[in-house]
């Protein structure tokens, strides 16, 4: 059973870039598909991105495109979600997610495992 940590959220100004980490362990890695989704106060929590296992296949949320990059080293268990251009709608809790299945899904409740989240705060 794999355990998941995310790192890198802090407060920014807008326009300003950030790398989020989500540290795996306690599981193969590479067995997992991951996920990033987002979530805000009162709000359900939204699909960004997700990734297989391999790095091979990426998919996003149009609101994301062109903005974020989702990555993966399976070598470090770790997986990473690059931002860039950071608007004050992207302000959220930002949530790694994973699942043992081949095919991406971006349904949250396709996944199994989830980190505790990290804050994404953009001011104006």
């Amino acid at each position: 059973q794999v355990q998941l940590v995310e790192s890198g959220g802090g407060l920014v100004q807008a326009g300003a870039s950030l790398r989020l980490s989500c540290a795996a362990s306690g599981g193969t890695f590479s067995n997992y598909q991951l996920g990033w989704f987002r979530q805000v106060p009162g709000k359900d929590r939204e699909f960004v991105t997700a990734i297989n296992w391999n790095g091979g296949i990426t998919t996003y949320a149009d609101s994301v495109k062109g903005r974020f990059t989702i990555s993966r080293d399976n070598a470090k268990n770790t997986g990473y979600l690059q931002i860039h251009s950071l608007k004050p709608e992207d302000t959220a809790v930002y949530y790694c997610a994973a699942r043992t299945a081949l095919h991406i899904r971006i349904t949250s409740t396709d996944y199994n495992y989830w980190g505790q989240g990290t804050q994404v705060t953009v001011s104006s």
